[in-house]
C-alpha cells in the first residue's frame, strides 16, 4: 500500500485500503466526466462523503480554484474562514497543523447576535462582517455550508469592499436563497470559487473538498521535496 499522503488520508493500512477501495468504486461507477484531472479528487472525495453521484456534474469550478487553494495552503497559516462551527470541527487537526492553518468561526458570538438583532440581518451575516473586520478574509480560504446569507454577504463583500479570499468554497444547502447565493458567487470572476449548483450542500462537502484539497497540497509539496532532494 502506497504511503502518499499520510497526513492528509487514513493513517493505517487498512484504513487506506478501505477508502482507495471506495474511491476505485466511485471512479467506476461514474465512467467518463467532465471535470480536469485536478478537480476531480475534490468531486470523489465529495460523492465518497454523501455517496451522491448528483455531485458529479453540481460541482462546478472557477478556472483558478484548484491552483488558488492549493498554493494557499502551501503558503502556510492561511486562515480557513467558516459560516459555521460544523466545518471547523469537521476538519482535520493534524491535516491543518501539517500547513500552519487555523480555523475561524464567529456565528455564535455574543456580539454578532447582538448585531443581528439589532439590524435585523442574520448571524452569518455579522458573522461574515466581523471576519471582515477583523482582517481575515483577505487570502483566506472561506468555507461556507450552512448559511446562505452568509455566501450572499461574502459576494457583497467582494464587490462593494474589495475583499479578496484567496478561495471560496461556496456550497450552502437548503431551500431559500442558497441556489440564488451559489449563483451570484459563480458570476463574480475576481475570487476563485467552487460550488454546488442548486439545492444542495452542506458541511460536510465543505470538509470534504477541503481535505481533498489539503492532499493535493501534500501531495505538491511532497513532489518539491523530492525534485530538490534530486538537485541536492
Amino acid at each position: 500500500m502506497s504511503s502518499v499522503n499520510t497526513v492528509t488520508e487514513q493513517l493505517t493500512r487498512a484504513g487506506q485500503a478501505i477508502e482507495h477501495d471506495s474511491f476505485a468504486i466511485i471512479d467506476a461507477e461514474t465512467g467518463p466526466h467532465a471535470y480536469t484531472a485536478a478537480q476531480w479528487p475534490i468531486v470523489r472525495r465529495m460523492i465518497h462523503a454523501n455517496a451522491d453521484f448528483d455531485f458529479n456534474g453540481l460541482t462546478e469550478f472557477h478556472p483558478e480554484a484548484v491552483e488558488a487553494g492549493i498554493c494557499a495552503m502551501l503558503a502556510g497559516a492561511t486562515p480557513v474562514v467558516a459560516d459555521v462551527e460544523m466545518v471547523c470541527s469537521g476538519l482535520s487537526r493534524p491535516r491543518l497543523a501539517h500547513f500552519g492553518m487555523a480555523t475561524h468561526q464567529f456565528i455564535s458570538d455574543a456580539d454578532v447576535i447582538e448585531l443581528a438583532r439589532a439590524e435585523d440581518t442574520t448571524r452569518a451575516v455579522q458573522a461574515m462582517r466581523k471576519a471582515h473586520r477583523l482582517g481575515l478574509l483577505d487570502g483566506a480560504i472561506v468555507g461556507i455550508g450552512n448559511a446562505p446569507t452568509a455566501l450572499i454577504e461574502l459576494v457583497r463583500l467582494i464587490r462593494e469592499e474589495g475583499v479578496r479570499p484567496a478561495l471560496v468554497v461556496g456550497m450552502p444547502v437548503g431551500f431559500v436563497s442558497a441556489a440564488e447565493s451559489k449563483d451570484l458567487m459563480a458570476e463574480q470572476g475576481d475570487v476563485p470559487w467552487i460550488v454546488i449548483r442548486g439545492r444542495k450542500g452542506g458541511s460536510t462537502l465543505v470538509v470534504a473538498a477541503l481535505h481533498a484539497l489539503l492532499a493535493l497540497a501534500e501531495e505538491r509539496q511532497k513532489l518539491g521535496n523530492h525534485l530538490e532532494a534530486a538537485r541536492a
